[in-house]
């Protein structure tokens, strides 16, 4: 062998040391975990791939979704109207509950006691997630229908509500039995004042919600707040990212999603015979955000992106995903790998007992994309996204 082919063997040996040095060491801080360096990974209950709900909106009805208020609000995760029909009332980036007049927005109401100019409006969302702790992320919001009162699920702040008139939210629990909210999420309220609402890690705050995701970390639970006795407590425990929860239309069980690499439907029952039991569905085709019923009793579930193969891959094998964590590429890329390399949206109605009932797509995210909600009302849905600066909304009869 000439000196040349010698040459260029020492210098492939020595890239490839230098690259597996700097994918072992990671100096510049890259990897989605370097702030996490105990992280586990676990294992996820995943179906077939085969087995995956195969409905889909050829037609991407989703593409004829009108697009509102763009650049008025950053992050609507949530959409609420009140008793009177009057809204949409939807929190924001910057840690307020905007509502509109017909006219424009103003604020409405705030969770944090300790707002200050690092809340102030910004260019762009992902400036706001350095202070979130601080200004508050209201996710979750549901009325009372009888006092009008306004609770909210904010990612730090845990379970709040708000009168008819607005100002500082008063907090109503940070914790259930003895264990602090980390990642308080979505969240739905009874004829009597009972609240129910997710805490969707211990260990994990909603600025690092793709870290979790991606984790599968089961320390998620699913709470009832009691106004009576003041207090929250523990329905369901050891969930994977549990996020949307909804009463069913006659109040006897509560739906919720898990939003893992193993996306599930599921129902807690209230009362009947099967009080206190908790049963799977139906099976997600993506990571879903909050479920809403509507007037007929069916659910909407908001799907952020379809899982692609490469999601379902890792979910069932956790050590390679862990290795891959440690990797240097930032948790964004492992996401939308995960989702097929591009950020769109589906919106997906389910029965009481979990059957598909109509399935709205955006395939390519032209127009939506990361939906987080779905809120029908007066033959059209309000679709909310936690990272989009708009609210979309869809007419139904455009899909009769």
């Amino acid at each position: 062998m000439g000196s040349g082919g010698v040459t260029r063997r020492a210098l492939f040996s020595a890239m490839f040391l230098a690259l597996a040095l700097y994918c072992g060491l990671d100096p510049l801080k890259q990897g989605p975990m370097v702030e996490f360096p105990g992280f586990e990974t676990y294992k996820v209950d995943l179906c077939p791939w085969e087995d995956l709900p195969p409905e889909r909106d050829v037609e991407d009805r989703l593409e004829k979704a009108e697009i509102r208020f763009k650049g008025q609000v950053q992050g609507p995760e949530s959409i609420a109207f009140d008793p009177q029909g009057r809204g949409p009332y939807t929190g924001v980036a910057d840690g307020r509950v905007v509502f509109w007049d017909g006219k424009s927005w103003s604020g409405f109401a705030y969770t944090s006691p300790n707002r200050s100019e690092i809340c102030d409006p910004k260019p762009s969302i992902f400036e706001y997630l350095k202070h979130e702790h601080v200004c508050g992320r209201p996710l979750g919001l549901r009325f009372h229908k009888k006092t009008g009162e306004l609770y909210i699920a904010d990612a730090y702040l845990g379970l709040l509500k708000v009168g008819t008139e607005g100002g500082l939210a008063t907090p109503l629990a940070t914790e259930a039995e003895g264990m602090p909210f980390k990642f308080t999420n979505d969240l739905d309220v009874d004829g009597e004042g009972n609240v129910y609402f997710t805490d969707t890690s211990t260990n994990y705050e909603r600025r690092h919600f793709l870290q979790l995701t991606t984790a599968s970390e089961p320390t998620g639970r699913l709470l009832k707040y009691d106004p009576r006795k003041k207090e929250a407590s523990v329905l369901v425990r050891d969930l994977q990212f549990p996020n949307g929860v909804s009463l069913s239309k006659d109040e006897s069980f509560v739906a919720f999603c898990e939003g893992s690499l193993g996306s599930r439907l599921s129902r807690h029952w209230l009362k009947g015979e099967k009080a206190g039991k908790t049963e799977v569905i139906g099976i997600l085709p993506g990571f879903p955000d909050n479920v809403r019923t509507n007037e007929d009793g069916d659910f909407w579930v908001a799907i952020h992106a379809r899982r692609g193969l490469y999601g379902h891959i890792l979910g069932l094998h956790p050590r390679l995903r862990k290795f891959l964590m440690k990797l240097p590429i930032p948790a964004k890329y492992h996401y939308l790998l995960s989702i097929g390399g591009r950020l769109h949206a589906m919106a997906i109605k389910y029965s009481p007992e979990g059957k598909v009932l109509q399935v709205l797509e955006d395939r390519k995210g032209k127009v939506v994309k990361i939906i987080s909600e779905v809120e029908e009302k007066d033959g059209k849905l309000w679709i909310g996204s936690v990272i989009m600066p708009f609210i979309a909304v869809y007419d139904l009869n455009l899909s009769s």
